[in-house]
């Protein structure tokens, strides 16, 4: 008994916490008490039994952290259960009393890789360049270190951190100082022609509405007569910071979004609340398949306030609303509690998690599903899930062998071996011919690149199964010629991309060159979809037209 009560004070009570959030005000809502009682009387008595009878020592809390962490993934990727030390490190990473190195980086195969510097940071002041391998961070020999490395890249302002790091088969050291660390949410803006003006929104931070209203008023006095709001890449952020960016477009007292749930108190109308920058200016908005969440906010709201032309094509989809909620003994839960909706009423989320098909993955809803809702003026939009443009760029849509390209570093790693190669490149744009794509292909041959496409995957499960039935000898030379004609496909998939995958190589070597603030630059003078949004605001009536076709 003494145990049962010990078990039930430290573990079970953090359980009912957890199960009654999930069911909301269940009392209120459906009477399923005595189920979730049930649930958890059945629950309790098999982790005792469990702990108390099985055969080797057990971890307690290592087992409901499992428990709890496997339940939520069965929801959805966005319900998360933080144990204590989740807690901690979140914490930390979120206090201003720490600082980073100024570069985006990534744990690969066991590796941890620079893909990105930001200029003038420290990574970059410390001579750190994209694919530079992290092998040593202090004392610590990462091939050793099984924790989150990137951790050991904080600290307070002006600590010194020594890196040892392999850079094209050399092994070198620099210091690195840490900073702080403030990436602006608009890191470019611009005219791109006389009367154009051009505003890169990133990221949705706290400072997202106030840089963007700068930005605007500066190309305002720079004589810009229309604008383009690039959101294609931006993964979205803060509700507040996308409410306060339409209301830079659309008048005061507007609903920009609502949120909807089975739990009242989180059904919200969130309206715009301060003077306008400009109600006339003319408006496109840029999204991709990159595009999520406060994204979709602001281009869903403009769309359907008939505010701006949505150009590029159908954004991510992600509509679920989520909220921290602390539980006992120092751990938290964030839960989606709500569900996006745009003014016209349609609902952002493109997944529905709710049914999955035979392989346990979110369905979406098929286009002959879709429904019909009308904007401010009277147009028709339809949900579906993401955001549909109005005039719809193939050109912004990623084909699957160049996604697995970026997906899996191959024109990552490739960028990394041409930019030693060709050091004196400096700020001209970088001229990538047919040789240079040719040279990529060799590239990916040599070093035996594996697409991973569905197909390939498929092949070498059946190589796997064959292998465990001792039966692959057989079916050896059958394999062979089936993965040489995957391999032959795959290839022609290469040439029938080559525009797009050149671009792609171009893209990443401008940053290489020039950093991002490079490849902004680039694009204002040279990125297919900013000249389609160009040319469409120069053609004021088809612009009209868009915004009042019924």
């Amino acid at each position: 008994m003494a145990f049962f009560r010990r078990m039930k004070k430290k573990y079970v009570m953090p359980l009912l916490a957890v199960t009654v959030l999930f069911t909301g005000t269940a009392f209120t809502y459906r009477d399923d008490f005595f189920e979730i009682a049930k649930q958890i009387e059945i629950f309790t008595t098999l982790f005792k039994t469990v702990n108390t009878n099985y055969v080797d020592e057990t971890n307690p809390g290592e087992l409901m952290d499992k428990a709890i962490k496997s339940m939520l993934a069965d929801l959805d990727p966005y319900t998360n259960y933080f144990n204590e030390a989740d807690v901690v490190k979140f914490k930390i990473n979120n206090s201003g009393e720490y600082t980073g190195i100024g570069a985006l980086i990534t744990r690969k195969d066991g590796k941890l890789i620079i893909k990105e510097p930001y200029k003038d940071y420290p990574a970059d002041k410390a001579g750190l360049k994209a694919g530079d391998e992290i092998i040593q961070i202090g004392d610590v020999v990462l091939a050793d270190f099984k924790e989150d490395a990137s951790e050991l890249l904080k600290g307070s302002k002006n600590t010194k951190i020594a890196l040892k790091y392999i850079r094209q088969g050399k092994t070198l050291t620099t210091d690195l100082i840490l900073n702080q660390v403030e990436l602006n949410a608009v890191p470019y803006f611009a005219m791109v022609n006389g009367t154009t003006g051009y505003i890169v929104l990133s990221q949705f931070n706290a400072k997202a509405a106030s840089e963007t209203k700068a930005a605007l008023i500066d190309l305002k006095g720079q004589g810009a007569t229309s604008i383009i709001l690039d959101l294609r890449g931006n993964p979205g952020g803060l509700l507040n910071e996308a409410v306060n960016i339409c209301n830079l477009f659309v008048p005061q007292g507007e609903t920009i979004v609502t949120t909807k749930s089975k739990n009242e108190k989180y059904n919200m109308n969130y309206t715009t609340k301060n003077n306008p920058v400009d109600l006339q200016i003319p408006l496109v908005v840029l999204v991709d398949g990159k595009s999520a969440s406060a994204s979709e906010i602001v281009a869903g709201a403009l769309q359907d306030l008939d505010r701006a032309v949505v150009v590029g094509s159908r954004s991510f989809g992600k509509g679920l609303v989520q909220r921290p909620i602390d539980l006992t003994y120092g751990t938290q839960v964030k839960v989606t509690i709500s569900r996006y909706y745009t003014p016209s009423g349609r609902c952002i989320q493109a997944l529905d998690y709710t049914h999955k098909d035979a392989d346990g993955k979110a369905i979406r809803v098929d286009a002959k599903n879709y429904n019909a809702f009308k904007t401010k003026g009277g147009r028709t939009v339809y949900d579906g899930g993401g955001i549909e443009p109005d005039v719809a760029l193939d050109e912004t849509k990623t084909s699957a062998i160049a996604d697995a390209l970026v997906r899996k570093d191959g024109i990552f790693n490739y960028a990394t071996q041409y930019y030693y190669k060709n050091p004196t490149v400096g700020t001209a744009i970088p001229n990538v011919t047919d040789a240079d794509f040719e040279a990529l292909k060799a590239y990916l041959k040599k070093e035996k690149f594996e697409f991973d496409t569905e197909t390939e995957k498929k092949l070498k499960e059946v190589l796997e199964v064959a292998k465990t039935e001792k039966v692959d000898g057989s079916i050896s030379t059958e394999y062979q010629a089936l993965l040489t004609a995957l391999q032959k496909s795959e290839e022609k998939e290469l040439n029938a991309h080559k525009t797009e995958i050149k671009q792609l190589l171009t893209d990443e070597l401008i940053k290489r060159y020039q950093y991002k603030e490079g490849l902004y630059k680039y694009y204002t003078t040279s990125n297919t979809e900013i000249k389609k949004a160009t040319a469409l605001l120069a053609d004021q009536a088809g612009y009209k037209k868009i915004l009042t076709k019924k």
